[in-house]
């Protein structure tokens, strides 16, 4: 009888070890399911690393990738091809952010029930958020030049464009490795991957602060010699602009003035700032995590900490993470959750994320500059048809290279709310390089 009991023991406890090993296989499949679906070396869905099933549109139906007697093909436009290829991916993998490599799942189908199984083993139908006709003019707008362009619905926080370049024919892959300089970094998403120099599209940071945090900003009158002394060094302007207001001060993108205000408002100041507004954290974006900037404290009363508040110093911004600032200001203060994945039937009716970033009168005060800027500096005339509002950046590099221009705002057109962020490397002036191509962009997205 003894020796009954403890073989009854030895089995509840077989028992218990079979459940605890299927409990944790159980957890492991639901938290990982779609991870190992989508593993290159799941040769259901994937050939040579491949993905064999699925296609790909753009939000209008144009097929951006598609299988075609068992192999991957892309476009018939060879333009088409190069300004999605990091939106879409190439064959090998080697873009990180793209949809074959984050939303393979999708596009095989997977579920929790039947995994990778299906009958006819086609896939499903991914719709992107981005348009075709928006991309391909922002990859021939930049013309060779490395950089990217962002343009989002504010509203919704869908975007529209994604162009990263360098690019390539993911059809006719050229000698990357030994193709020099051309193709740099052309693997990297430049629009989420990326941290650049912001320049003076950093000044709205400061500006925010400013308006929450120094009582008299309007009323004060700011002299500017067109340099500046701190602590034994020069911050230096671009001009002698004389006696100005805050409105005048960003509309001219006065160095002096942001450095006074800058050195006001203290680093710990200017860094809380900047990680309430998402610039030096990483952002989701339907999984896809962007690069995060950075703000380096400096020390009170130094002329680095000047530079910060300029977008100068240390200061790092990725570009799809500005895009998510300046659509929370076209927003009245409210970041809308952005993405990628254009999402059809009941799914798409569902309202977006989102987070407060600015109080509704800050954003207003902030958009009234943002505007009196165009028709103070960049010229209303420049930009026809748009309802703009914008802030440009010369962002200095160093190393006797070309600033880095940035262009970045939102328009109110009627049925258009769509925020941009354009940035070229080494592209000098902000509003003369990176603003035309904004504008052409713009320009094609009202007229559609």
């Amino acid at each position: 009888m003894k020796r009954v009991s403890n073989r009854s023991r030895a089995l509840l406890l077989l028992c218990a070890l079979v459940l605890v090993g299927l409990s944790f296989y159980i957890f492991k499949y639901i938290v990982n399911g779609r991870a190992w679906v989508s593993f290159p070396s799941n040769q259901t869905v994937y050939t040579n690393g491949v993905l064999k099933v699925g296609t790909i549109l753009d939000r209008n139906g144009v097929m951006l990738s598609d299988i075609k007697n068992g192999a991957r093909v892309y476009s018939d436009d060879a333009a088409i091809r190069k300004a999605t290829l990091h939106a879409v991916g190439d064959l090998k993998g080697n873009i990180g952010t793209s949809a074959l490599t984050n939303f393979a799942s999708r596009l095989i189908g997977y579920n929790f029930i039947a995994g990778a199984y299906s009958r006819t083993y086609v896939g499903k139908t991914l719709y992107l958020t981005i348009d075709t006709q928006l991309n391909t003019a922002a990859y021939k707008a930049l013309a060779g030049r490395k950089g990217a362009v962002g343009i989002m619905n504010y509203k919704t926080g869908e975007i529209l464009c994604m162009v990263s370049t360098p690019t390539f024919d993911p059809t006719a892959v050229p000698d990357i490795e030994n193709g020099g300089d051309q193709y740099e970094g052309v693997y990297i998403n430049r629009f989420l991957s990326s941290a650049y120099t912001p320049g003076s599209t950093f000044k709205l940071i400061t500006l925010a602060a400013a308006i929450e945090n120094i009582p008299d900003l309007y009323d004060r009158v700011f002299t500017c010699e067109g340099s500046l002394k701190v602590g034994g060094d020069t911050v230096n302007d671009t001009a002698k602009h004389g006696k100005l207001s805050i409105e005048d001060a960003l509309a001219v993108s006065c160095n002096t003035t942001f450095a006074q205000l800058s050195l006001e408002l203290g680093a710990d100041k200017l860094s809380d700032y900047a990680d309430r507004f998402g610039l030096t954290r990483s952002i989701s974006i339907n999984g896809i995590m962007t690069a995060a900037g950075s703000f380096k404290k400096a020390a009170a009363g130094t002329s680095d900490l000047a530079w910060s508040g300029i977008g100068q110093y240390d200061d790092t911004v990725c570009p799809c993470n500005m895009l998510r600032f300046v659509g929370a200001i076209a927003n009245g203060g409210v970041a809308v959750d952005m993405s990628l994945i254009h999402e059809k039937g009941l799914t798409g009716i569902i309202p977006p994320g989102s987070e407060r970033l600015l109080s509704k009168a800050t954003s207003d005060k902030i958009a009234t500059m943002m505007n009196y800027d165009v028709y103070k500096t960049y010229g209303q005339g420049n930009f026809p048809g748009l309802e703009l509002y914008a802030k440009s950046g010369t962002a200095e590099v160093g190393g006797n290279l070309q600033p880095h221009s940035w262009f970045v705002g939102y328009i109110t057109n009627k049925n258009y709310p769509l925020a941009f962020v354009v940035v070229v490397e080494n592209g000098g002036s902000g509003s003369r390089t990176a603003g035309v191509i904004a504008n052409t962009v713009l320009q094609v997205a009202v007229k559609k």
